[in-house]
């Protein structure tokens, strides 16, 4: 009787783990959802970010002080949590200033490949070997990246590629940083505080400590849409990763990461009429096997 309940537990916990994952992935490819829109009522890029950051911070503060997490960070890990929020911001802002170059769907799949990039990090930092099967996979990330260039968009084609590659490599540094210094005892929770936070001075200064700061119209538009930026792909993905993490595990939220870049695709199809060529669906597809194998490697290793 006692194992019937022990099993019942579990599964429903994986099926919460499952349900949670998939929220995560959806609320956090829902980014361009809130800027796009943002961008349209004629607020600038850095302006949009400020009013996600400062305001997911102050969300995920209250989420905090209601749940008791701590907010401690010790004196000497300040600096270096400054260097990871500046990390954080830009690759926000490379991102973001992507949405005006290029279509949102294939921005949000060119991020996803941030756990390639963490791969060649650790290749070419630490010396960690680089099995055939991630050579396989790099090679697919590539094609996937050229299936995916227009060359109807010219130049702004480039560098919205280059933008978005440069957001996914920011992230990529911020998250080997992290695992490979003593920020990895920090709470997820409290740590995402602290790169939201310090974050956001690098917006301030970007908008010349807020002279340039686009003023906020006080309509239900654009009131939902700052609120919805705030924490649909903050606040929520960041407590649905961590509780679907506890009850599934990390590889099987990675690979519901897939949801990402699908969410992004049908939001900018549904939302902003973008279309996606043959050539296109390929690219999008090489980049998730692309990702995917990454993730699996370590398992299939064994």
């Amino acid at each position: 009787m006692i194992n019937k309940i022990s099993e019942d537990k579990k599964q429903v916990n994986a099926v919460r783990g499952y349900i949670l994952g998939i929220v995560a992935a959806v609320s956090y490819g829902a980014n361009p959802m809130f800027a796009i829109p943002l961008y349209g009522m004629g607020l600038s890029v850095a302006s949009v970010l400020f009013y996600r950051y400062v305001g997911a911070c102050m969300a995920l503060a209250l989420v905090m002080v209601l749940t008791g997490k701590s907010f401690r960070l010790p004196l000497r890990d300040v600096m270096f949590m400054v260097g990871e929020g500046v990390l954080f911001a830009f690759s926000s802002l490379f991102l973001f200033m992507s949405y005006r170059y290029m279509d949102v769907g294939i921005a949000t799949t060119l991020l996803f490949m941030t756990p390639v990039c963490v791969t060649l990090i650790m290749w070419l930092g630490y010396g960690e070997k680089l099995t055939r099967l991630t050579v396989v996979s790099l090679c697919m990330a590539v094609a996937g990246i050229v299936c995916l260039y227009n060359p109807s968009g010219g130049t702004a084609g480039i560098i919205g590629i280059g933008l978005v590659c440069m957001s996914s490599l920011a992230y990529a540094i911020y998250m080997v940083a992290i695992n490979k210094s003593r920020l990895r005892d920090v709470p997820g929770m409290t740590l995402t505080f602290y790169s939201l936070l310090f974050g956001s001075v690098v917006f301030v200064v970007n908008l010349d400590f807020l002279a340039d700061l686009s003023p906020l119209q006080f309509t239900p538009a654009c009131l939902l849409n700052i609120a919805g930026i705030a924490i649909v792909p903050t606040v929520i993905s960041l407590l649905a990763i961590a509780l679907s993490v506890r009850d599934v595990g990390s590889v099987v939220v990675s690979l519901l990461g897939a949801l990402e870049p699908v969410t992004g695709i049908v939001i900018g199809v549904c939302m902003f009429g973008e279309r996606l060529s043959a050539i296109n669906v390929v690219g999008v597809m090489l980049i998730l096997v692309s990702v995917t194998l990454v993730v699996l490697a370590p398992r299939l290793k064994h």
